[in-house]
């Protein structure tokens, strides 16, 4: 443990573009290994690009099919042999947001194993130290990149929280399409002691546009939530920031929720198109609101909020139109029946590889031709909190 606190330490103290160079000298030193490299995985979560390397000078590697790729996956250390040498492969996560994958190389008669726990720990203060190296420098962002940004895109990937969150009571992941050229959806959410709030939007219209209407709508609501104001006027002061500046020609539907992270309680106010299924044990329903206006429609819009509960053990799925409208070349939507399906047999995988696999299934459901509009899927996984889970209300 004395070498983990000096790796710390060096970390904490490295300029932001040297982070894997002092790993690298650190594991060198104290664990004997002979080779280090760390991959991130792109945007659109298909690959893992490597660290350090001009854009597209390595090869990257594809996230479900090669032992890096299982590692991050599984969120386990991997352990693989070759002829001369033993590598360890470990995730780079942080609250359960996952960011890559450090592969540690040592020769044939080096036993990694035992050095896994304290590998790992590593790992978790390299992640640390690069999410705020990233103010920085760029050299972390550039290696998600597996082909360049729109700037729509570009826009709004800086706006959204992470793509996944952990904590005893939830657990949360997001995924957007298309990855690189995604321009009006968006999500977020914010964890305090006693609630998490999480909101999903949809700015109508194309490319630049449609980003900076959801940026306007998406920092109105931080605004309003950072302020200490109710659901509602969250709500309303999003609508006035948007009316004000648009007069009703573009808006922005939302779905906003805030959970108490004891009860299971649930507020909501439903400001347009985005919708929710909830997965309770094998069953699949939607959850239903009162359609109210979206966000600066119109001057002055009034919001009403409801509620429902989730229990210990429900999966909530929210999307955006542009998953549930999208239709198979038969015409049918993929809301009307394939949704539920993909949400069944998706049940087993944690909530942060859920959204992928549903829009991977979406994609081939649509068949050949691309999506007429970007798509965003949020998977929420309810544990609630254990003095809670024997008190759970019958009518929840």
């Amino acid at each position: 443990m004395d070498e983990i606190a000096v790796v710390e330490q060096a970390l904490r103290r490295a300029a932001p573009h040297m982070l894997m160079s002092v790993v690298e000298e650190a594991l060198r030193t104290y664990y004997g290994v002979q080779e280090v490299e760390l991959r991130l995985a792109d945007y659109g979560l298909r690959s893992l690009q490597l660290v350090g390397s001009p854009p597209h000078a390595v090869q990257p590697l594809p996230i479900h099919s090669s032992p890096q790729g299982r590692a991050f996956g599984s969120q386990e250390a991997y352990v693989t042999e070759s002829a001369d040498s033993v590598a360890a492969h470990l995730p780079v996560t942080i609250r359960g947001d996952r960011m890559g994958v450090l592969t540690v190389t040592a020769a044939k008669d080096h036993d990694l194993v035992p050095q896994l726990p304290e590998l790992q720990h590593i790992c978790e203060a390299l992640g640390h130290e690069i999410l705020v190296a990233e103010r920085d420098t760029d050299l972390y962002v550039l290696a998600r990149r597996a082909a360049r940004l729109t700037l729509a895109a570009e826009m709004q990937w800086q706006l959204l929280p992470g793509r996944s969150c952990t904590r005893p009571e939830f657990s949360l992941g997001a995924h957007l399409e298309p990855a690189y050229a995604i321009f009006g959806d968006n999500y977020d959410w914010s964890a305090s002691a006693d609630h998490l709030t999480l909101t999903v939007t949809n700015g109508m219209g194309e490319g630049i546009e449609a980003a900076l209407l959801t940026n306007l709508a998406i920092n109105a609501l931080r605004n309003a939530r950072r302020a200490g104001l109710s659901l509602v006027d969250q709500a309303i002061l999003a609508d006035q920031a948007v009316y004000a500046q648009y007069r009703g020609s573009a808006y922005v539907s939302a779905l906003l929720l805030r959970f108490d992270l004891t009860t299971g309680d649930v507020e909501a106010v439903d400001a347009g198109s985005p919708r929710l299924w909830r997965l309770r044990e094998r069953t699949v329903e939607p959850v239903s609101f009162e359609a109210q206006l979206p966000l600066g429609m119109f001057e002055d819009t009034a919001y009403t909020p409801e509620g429902f509960s989730v229990r210990p053990g429900d999966r909530l799925l929210f999307g955006s139109d542009g998953v549930y409208d999208a239709s198979s070349p038969e015409g049918e939507s993929y809301g009307d029946r394939a949704l539920a399906r993909a949400l069944t047999s998706s049940r087993l995988l944690p909530p942060a590889q859920v959204p992928h696999a549903v829009l991977r299934q979406l994609s081939q459901y649509h068949g050949d031709t691309p999506l007429e509009d970007d798509a965003l899927v949020v998977c929420l996984d309810w544990r609630g909190r254990a003095e809670a889970v024997d008190g759970v209300r019958e009518d929840a």
